[in-house]
């Protein structure tokens, strides 16, 4: 894989932790501090930051986009060719930065996993079992 297409499959794995890390922020965050009883301090979150009370206005738009974006990354690190150079320097670079997009990957998608959990699911959750 020329070092052209493993930048740019590195720079795709940290906008993909970015954006999903705005679905914790949005979601999972204040209804963590709201349920072990800090309501105050998620209002006062929202006064600080008020692109946050934007980001849960659009909560289902940012979950849609941080979806695609990692379905994109998966097909990026897992079904093209990984052809990196012969070189050894680079081609050990090359996998180096295949680990790390890996585990960039990783980490987003269990971001993003708990912000799904806690937006769309906790509550529904919480209804049923009658708490």
């Amino acid at each position: 894989m020329d070092i052209d297409r493993q930048t740019q499959q590195y720079t795709l794995s940290w906008i993909t932790l970015v954006v999903s890390s705005g679905t914790l922020l949005c979601c999972a965050l204040p209804i963590l501090l709201v349920s072990l009883g800090f309501g105050v301090a998620v209002a006062s979150l929202t006064h600080s930051w008020p692109i946050l009370i934007t980001l849960a206005e659009y909560e289902l738009w940012m979950f849609t986009v941080s979806a695609v974006l990692l379905g994109t990354t998966a097909w990026v690190l897992w079904f093209r060719i990984p052809q990196c150079p012969s070189d050894p320097v680079l081609a050990e670079r090359c996998t180096q930065a295949r680990k790390w997009s890996r585990g960039i990957f990783f980490a987003a998608t269990i971001m993003w996993m708990v912000g799904f959990i806690s937006a769309f699911l906790l509550l529904p959750i919480r209804n049923f079992i009658g708490i």
